[in-house]
């Protein structure tokens, strides 16, 4: 019986690890001076944690869209800040 029952949570676990990236940002959403700022303060502070910020122009906007949608979960931020850095990173890179 525990070795079901380890095996249940193991699979759950398994499941929830491999769960869908987000797909919160389709395109740009935000314009205003302030809600790019705030994306660029959620970039650096988040993204920074755990690796070299990479340059804007380093992707395209649809090469954004496949980055961001990987890494927004793993740096935990809500569809919001996801969208906002999104703005932020096409907002500078003119690809």
């Amino acid at each position: 019986m525990k070795k079901l029952i380890l095996s249940g949570i193991a699979a759950s676990a398994f499941l929830v690890s491999c769960g869908p990236k987000s797909t919160a940002v389709t395109g740009p959403k935000y314009t205003s001076s302030e809600q790019l700022a705030q994306g660029k303060t959620i970039f650096e502070n988040s993204c920074a944690k755990c690796h070299k910020l990479p340059e804007p122009t380093k992707h395209d906007n649809q090469g954004w869209i496949n980055t961001l949608s990987r890494m927004a979960p793993k740096a935990k931020l809500s569809d919001d800040q996801h969208q906002m850095v999104y703005d932020y990173l096409i907002s500078v890179n003119k690809k």
